[in-house]
């Protein structure tokens, strides 16, 4: 398996700030690899919330983690800023591996980069769905 190589934060359409915490901080002086994937759901969910295809506390369908990973190329530490950029890699019926890069405060290079699957299912049976019109038409402006 090759490593893939730190994307430019120019590869994703889509950015948002995150604020690191002291707690977020392991006994190595680093971020704990855990909160990477914070980050990846944060991304996420501000995109769709942003993007109208997700209430919370509402919307009939919702996404449900199917698969993540992340390969970590730098060390980010608290105080750092993090900037989540977000693309769409795929789009199926009912699922999108959406492709998330973490970058330390200014820089334009991945300290660590990965994807999350969600499928979207109906809330109240956990049952697939399959993507409206809305949430695949905000879709086509995150597509790598």
């Amino acid at each position: 398996m090759s490593r893939p190589t730190p994307l430019p934060i120019s590869a994703f359409p889509y950015i948002t700030d995150i604020t690191t915490r002291w707690m977020d901080n392991d006994v190595y002086g680093h971020i704990n690899n855990v909160t990477y994937y914070s980050f990846f759901d944060t991304v996420v969910a501000n995109w769709l919330i942003e993007s109208g295809v997700l209430d919370i506390a509402a919307s009939p369908v919702v996404g449900l983690v199917v698969d993540t990973q992340c390969s970590y190329f730098s060390s980010i530490a608290y105080p750092d800023k993090v900037r989540a950029g977000l693309r769409v890699a795929h789009v199926g019926t009912s699922s999108v591996r959406y492709e998330i890069g973490i970058f330390r405060n200014n820089d334009t290079t991945a300290a660590a980069q990965g994807h999350f699957v969600h499928v979207y299912v109906e809330r109240k049976s956990n049952r697939p769905a399959p993507l409206g019109e809305k949430h695949k038409q905000a879709l086509e402006g995150l597509k790598a």
